[in-house]
């Protein structure tokens, strides 16, 4: 029966595995681990890991890092960030030379 007290979930039975926010955080952690370990950072980032919050909101937790792996780590948005930027601007100059039928 459905409202049969064993059915019901509490904090008692209750687990992150019936939480989207658990999964949320556990593919952005996985995503996030994939580009580290690609920028040779993977053992930069001991303390990464999926995690709850009490509400229940998934959370990555990046933890404490040294001077030098904050710096590579900035360093390494500043290139992405620019290159996001000329590529935005490449692909803004393509629409615009297909609008105008230009090749």
């Amino acid at each position: 029966m459905v409202d049969d007290p064993t059915h019901r979930h509490d904090a008692a039975t209750w687990s992150p595995l019936d939480s989207d926010g658990w999964y949320a955080a556990r593919n952005a952690t996985t995503a996030l681990r994939d580009a580290l370990i690609r920028a040779g950072l993977e053992k930069d980032f001991p303390y990464l890991r999926a995690d709850l919050n009490a509400f229940g909101h998934g959370l990555v937790e990046l933890g404490r890092v040294s001077p030098a792996t904050a710096e590579r780590l900035a360093e390494l948005l500043r290139l992405a960030l620019t290159s996001g930027v000329q590529r935005l601007g490449e692909s803004r100059d393509e629409t615009a030379e297909h609008r105008t039928g230009r090749d």
